[in-house]
C-alpha cells in the first residue's frame, strides 16, 4: 500500500559534516540510506534521484533549522552515491545567520544537517512500523541543531586557531616559494 504524498516533511538524519573551510565551504551527508531514523523512517537507494534530476544543487535552498526566511548558503553538489544523500555547499558568511552559523559549527554547537521534502512514494511496514521511502522530492537542506539519527553530528570542524593556523602556513608557503 502506497503512503499518500504528503507536503512539507522534514527528516533529520545521517549527518557527516567534513571540516568547514575558511570560506564558509562543508560537505557532510545529509541523508543515509536504509537507516531507520527516531522518526520509524527508512530511505531507500535511488529515492532522491528523481529529485534531483530536475532541481540541480542550485534548485535545493541551504537554509538554517527549516525555515525559508533564513536562507544561509548554497548547494554546489548534492549527489546519491552508495551511503545516501552527499551534499556540498558554502555557507555565506556575507549573510549574518551564516557568520553566526559558521561560528557555531566551527565551536561544536551546532553539527546536524536535516533534509527537508514530500513524500512521492512511500510504503509502510505494519509490524515494524518502518516507513520505506522509495521516492522523494527534495527541495531543502538545513543546517540543524538536533537531528533524528542520534549519529548525526559533525564529524570535524576547524576551530578559529586551526584557521589561524592553516593561513600562517599557507603564508610561510608563499614566503617559501617567492
Amino acid at each position: 500500500m502506497n503512503a499518500p504524498a504528503l507536503a512539507n516533511e522534514t527528516k533529520a538524519v545521517a549527518c557527516d559534516l567534513k571540516a568547514v573551510e575558511p570560506d564558509g565551504t562543508f560537505s557532510g551527508y545529509a541523508s543515509r540510506f536504509n537507516v531507520v531514523d527516531l522518526g520509524r523512517d527508512l530511505v531507500l537507494p535511488g529515492a532522491f534521484a528523481e529529485s534531483l534530476a530536475r532541481r540541480g544543487p542550485r534548485g535545493i535552498k541551504m537554509l538554517f533549522q527549516h525555515d525559508p526566511a533564513e536562507p544561509i548558503g548554497v548547494w554546489l553538489e548534492v549527489r546519491e552515491d552508495a551511503h545516501g544523500l552527499f551534499a556540498r555547499g558554502r555557507i555565506l558568511p556575507e549573510v549574518e545567520r551564516g557568520r553566526e552559523v559558521l561560528a557555531l559549527m566551527r565551536a561544536g554547537a551546532l553539527d546536524g544537517l536535516s533534509i527537508g521534502f514530500r513524500t512521492v512514494e512511500g510504503r509502510s511496514d505494519p509490524k515494524s512500523g518502518v516507513r520505506r521511502l522509495s521516492r522523494v522530492d527534495l527541495w531543502e537542506i538545513s543546517v540543524v541543531t538536533f537531528p533524528m539519527l542520534p549519529e548525526a553530528r559533525v564529524s570535524a570542524v576547524k576551530s578559529e586557531a586551526d584557521l589561524r593556523l592553516a593561513a600562517a602556513i599557507r603564508r610561510a608557503a608563499r614566503a617559501f616559494n617567492r
